[in-house]
């Protein structure tokens, strides 16, 4: 499984006050707010923690296809976010115009990863998002992200693992 969020920094400063009271408390643990007020960067920190639950939450979704609100119960723990007896892995890209993290079941799905351009072959169903390969004539799941100026669609492509004898 496969989630993904990202961030527009420019337009979360806009939009976001994540300085005004209560708004930490809502989203985010104590551990999680220590993180945020010891960071060198806290507004980074903040939109980092952020899109690691969200990228966590649409792999929940998709799995239980349950919807709600409340990002305190998806706990970031060093890479991983963990939501009950759920573990999920994350890689997140910092840059000084966007926060990009895509979230996985297990480590070993990271090295699956593709991007794709357009959503020209990305199908909904209940609201899931899959990619339809049509070389292969399969369906992959696919996750897709917007938010101002990023988008970004990634799915999990199968690899066979390749063996050669002499």
């Amino acid at each position: 499984m496969i989630g993904n969020d990202i961030v527009d920094l420019a337009k979360a400063k806009k939009d976001s006050n994540w300085q005004r009271r209560g708004f930490l408390d809502k989203l985010f643990t104590a551990a999680e707010q220590e993180l945020i007020l010891s960071a060198e960067n806290p507004e980074a920190m903040v939109w980092t923690l952020w899109s690691r639950k969200e990228a966590a939450y649409k792999i929940y979704n998709r799995q239980s296809g349950e919807r709600f609100f409340n990002p305190k119960r998806f706990v970031c723990e060093g890479d991983e976010v963990i939501f009950g007896t759920n573990h999920y892995y994350t890689e997140t890209q910092i840059s000084p115009d966007f926060i990009y993290t895509i979230a996985v079941t297990s480590r070993d799905k990271f090295e699956a990863i593709q991007h794709l351009e357009s959503r020209d072959a990305v199908h909904k169903k209940n609201g899931i998002p899959n990619w339809f390969d049509f070389i292969e004539g399969k369906l992959h799941p696919a996750s897709i992200t917007h938010h101002g100026r990023f988008a970004r669609i990634a799915y999990l492509k199968k690899i066979e693992n390749q063996f050669s004898f002499l």
